[in-house]
């Protein structure tokens, strides 16, 4: 398997140093093959391109990409596009899969469990990159796209994994299908007709629909009451944040981008330039994208089924040395310690 590792901007290179550093020191019947490429706010300014054609061509050559994290300017800037945003189109990673789970964190004892994952659509609604000034440059205007196939294929997947959840636990699956069709009729209102339809395709379910509004304030207050939650580009963004929180915050949120062929993992902290380069920024959500990154290629049919075995097997040890390291420390000054990046890599590799 092929990977194509971009570190990006602020702790994005030193959180994937220490996610490149667990890789590594796993078995080598993984065969992980490795390319570096660039890509981000200061490729942007080194080069005048945030994502270079060569970085582009090294990613749609791979078979997955592990990316760190980019550190884009809040205002326009001629010539600037995310390339994070650009990966997810060129590659066509429609689905963005955001777990949580509280398990292992030492401020959940004795709290109920929370396991829950945020399926967002990733390629279209408000994030499509339709904007633009009227001639006046008085009025701003964004087109919000929500296409019958991209509503039917994000809750497909967000149904198929609920089926594989229920499975592996042996509990009811559920999806919640999270819109805003009372007040956006037409965009949300396919969106939620769709959802119906394929959602009827998948009778071991138990389907439910929340307004975003409603959705947001159960999954503050009680996160428990939810499996998979499926639902559009920016109402997914905002949700999975907050459902973050459940799981010990951002430090430690990963996620996955997936396409039919290829797959894009990162953690969704972002560049942190405030604490970048003081080797404090926590490394768990990135060295969870490699456990991430393993259970996808378990899955993929190209791979022998031995090879996908492997894979699945070393997934679950790093997993466990991860819940080890949550549980007994080390831990970084964002979960109340004071360990270092580097320490908390130590552990990690040490438990696996």
């Amino acid at each position: 398997m092929k990977l194509c590792v971009i570190s990006g901007d602020g702790i994005g290179p030193e959180v994937i140093d220490a996610a490149l550093q667990v890789l590594h020191a796993l078995s080598p019947e993984l065969k992980i093959e490795t390319v570096i490429a660039q890509a981000g706010w200061d490729t942007f300014q080194a080069t005048g391109s945030a994502l270079p054609d060569t970085t582009r061509a090294l990613a749609e050559a791979a078979d997955a990409v592990l990316f760190g994290a980019v550190a884009s300017p809040s205002h326009a800037v001629p010539g600037y596009q995310s390339p994070i945003v650009a990966l997810r189109r060129a590659l066509d990673l429609y689905a963005n899969i955001r777990p949580t789970t509280n398990t292992g964190l030492p401020a959940a004892s004795g709290q109920p469990p929370v396991d829950l994952v945020v399926v967002r659509e990733n390629t279209e609604g408000l994030y499509a990159g339709r904007e633009r000034l009227t001639d006046d440059g008085h009025t701003a205007i964004a087109e919000r796209v929500i296409t019958r196939r991209g509503s039917e294929r994000i809750v497909r997947r967000a149904c198929e994994l609920a089926m594989q959840r229920g499975q592996r636990t042996g509990t009811a699956p559920k999806v919640t299908i999270v819109h805003k069709a009372n007040v956006l009729r037409v965009s949300d209102g396919l969106f939620r007709t769709v959802a119906l339809e394929v959602a009827q395709q998948y009778p071991a379910l138990t389907i439910e629909e929340l307004l975003v509004d409603t959705a947001a304030m159960h999954l503050a207050q009680a996160p428990q009451r939810f499996d998979v939650i499926v639902t559009t580009n920016m109402f997914g963004d905002i949700l999975s944040d907050i459902a973050c929180i459940h799981g010990g915050g951002l430090g430690l949120a990963s996620s996955a981008n997936i396409g039919e062929r290829q797959a894009l993992f990162e953690p969704v902290h972002g560049a942190a330039p405030d604490i970048a380069g003081r080797g404090i920024a926590n490394p768990l959500a990135a060295i969870q994208c490699v456990a991430l990154l393993l259970e996808w290629a378990a899955t993929r049919p190209e791979h022998a089924e031995a090879q996908r075995i492997v894979y699945d097997q070393w997934a679950q040890r790093l997993r466990a040395a991860i819940a080890t390291t949550l549980c007994n420390g080390p831990h970084t000054p964002d979960m109340g310690g004071t360990a270092t990046t580097a320490e908390v890599t130590t552990a990690i590799i040490e438990h696996v």
